[in-house]
C-alpha cells in the first residue's frame, strides 16, 4: 500500500434504500435501520486502504420519498466537507437515483472530485446481495487519480459494473441487477478485473474554479406523457395548474405528436402565457428531431423546444434548476438548447446554425 493511497479520503452519505435495509424477521418487510449494519457486514472496507467517514440521514429516506429538500441537503453536506475529502460516495435508492443524479450535477456547479451514486437491488446483508460489489467499486472510482488529479470529477451513476453519467441515466429494471443504462451516451469506465475508464467520455471543467453549489429550485414542474386518446380536458388541467412554469412534453419516437388543431392551440396558448414546454421523446432511446416529420415541425411552430437526446429526469431537473434562479422564459429556453454540463448532445447542425 503506497501512501498517496493511505492519504485518499472519502465521505460514504447513506441517504437510505435497499443497499441499507433489513429484512423483518416477523412481517418479511425491508426496513431500514442504522447505518453501521453496512461496516458490520463489509470488513472488505478497511482492506481498501483508504479513510472512509460517513454522514448518515437521520431518519433514512425511500427514494420515493426523494425530493428537492433532500438534494439541497445532500449539496450542503457535500459542500460543507469538500475541502476535508478526496471523492464522495452517495448510497441512494434506486427508484430515483436518476432524478438526484441529475439534479446534483446542476447544483454542483464547477465539481471538480467525483460524487459517484450507488446502491444495490438486494440488501447489503444478504448473501446474494450486489451491494457489495457496487459500494466498493463505487469506492475505487471516487478514490482514483491520474497525476494527482480525479480520474471522474462528475456527478455519475455505479451499477452493476458500469459507471454512467448521472444526468444521462434512467432507471430501467426493477428486477434485475443491470438496473440502470444510459442509452444516448456511452458508459464513462467498465468494471471487469481491471476498472477500464474511457477518458474521452469523461467531462473535465475547461478551467478550474471553486466549486459554486446551489440550492434553488423551482417545483412548478409538470411531465406531460403523451398517449393515443388524451383528452381535451386532461391536456387543459395540466396546462392550466396555477403557478405552472415548464412541461416536459414525452412525445411520440423523434418527438412526435398528433396534429390536432385543438392540441396545438393548447400548447401555443400555454406558450404565449410564458410556460416553457420542452419535447423528449418517450423511447428510451434515441433524440428528438422536430424537423424530421411534419407532425414534430407543427409542435415547433406552436413554440414548443427539443430536449434532444435528454432524458426526462434530466429535463425536469434542469427546468427546475433553470426557474429556480429566476430566469427569464427567453433565458430557460437558451440554457435548455445547450449543454450545461454534458446531459444532452447537441447535432452538428444545430451547432452551427
Amino acid at each position: 500500500m503506497n501512501a498517496l493511497q493511505e492519504k485518499v479520503s472519502i465521505l460514504l452519505i447513506y441517504t437510505g434504500g435497499t443497499i441499507g435495509m433489513i429484512e423483518n424477521s416477523e412481517t418479511g418487510v425491508l426496513e431500514s435501520f442504522n447505518f453501521e449494519h453496512l461496516k458490520d457486514n463489509m470488513p472488505e472496507l478497511k482492506k481498501l486502504g483508504y479513510l472512509i467517514d460517513s454522514i448518515q440521514f437521520d431518519p433514512p429516506m425511500d427514494s420515493s420519498e426523494m425530493g428537492p429538500e433532500s438534494w439541497k441537503k445532500l449539496v450542503r453536506i457535500i459542500s460543507e466537507n469538500y475541502q476535508r475529502y478526496d471523492g464522495f460516495v452517495v448510497l441512494h435508492g434506486t427508484d430515483t437515483m436518476a432524478f438526484t443524479a441529475s439534479a446534483l450535477s446542476f447544483m454542483l456547479e464547477n465539481l471538480s472530485k467525483p460524487v459517484i451514486f450507488t446502491g444495490s437491488q438486494l440488501p447489503i446483508g444478504m448473501l446474494r446481495t450486489d451491494g457489495k460489489e457496487n459500494l466498493i467499486t463505487a469506492i475505487e472510482i471516487a478514490a482514483a487519480k491520474e497525476n494527482g488529479m480525479p480520474i471522474v470529477p462528475e456527478v455519475c451513476i455505479f451499477f452493476e459494473n458500469n459507471l454512467l453519467r448521472g444526468n444521462r441515466t434512467r432507471k430501467i429494471n426493477a428486477d434485475n441487477f443491470n438496473a440502470f443504462r444510459s442509452y444516448n451516451y456511452p458508459a464513462l469506465a467498465h468494471a471487469g478485473i481491471y476498472i477500464k475508464y474511457d477518458t474521452t467520455q469523461i467531462y473535465h471543467p475547461v478551467l478550474r474554479k471553486p466549486l459554486k453549489s446551489h440550492y434553488l429550485l423551482d417545483r412548478n414542474i409538470a411531465i406531460l406523457k403523451l398517449f393515443p386518446g388524451l383528452s381535451q380536458q386532461v391536456l387543459e388541467s395540466i396546462l392550466n395548474i396555477p403557478g405552472l412554469k415548464g412541461v416536459v412534453m414525452e412525445t411520440f419516437g423523434s418527438g412526435n405528436a398528433p396534429c390536432y388543431e385543438w392540441l396545438l392551440n393548447m400548447l401555443r396558448d400555454a406558450v404565449s402565457r410564458g410556460i416553457v414546454i420542452v419535447n423528449v421523446s418517450q423511447c428510451i432511446a434515441g433524440s428528438v428531431e422536430m424537423h424530421r416529420y411534419e407532425t414534430g415541425h407543427k409542435l415547433l411552430e406552436a413554440g414548443v423546444i427539443s430536449g434532444y437526446d435528454s432524458t426526462t429526469e434530466s429535463a425536469v431537473t434542469k427546468l427546475m434548476f433553470l426557474f429556480g434562479h429566476g430566469l427569464s422564459r427567453e433565458e430557460v429556453i437558451e440554457h435548455m438548447s445547450c449543454s450545461l454540463i454534458g446531459e444532452i448532445t447537441i447535432p452538428e447542425n444545430v451547432l452551427h446554425k
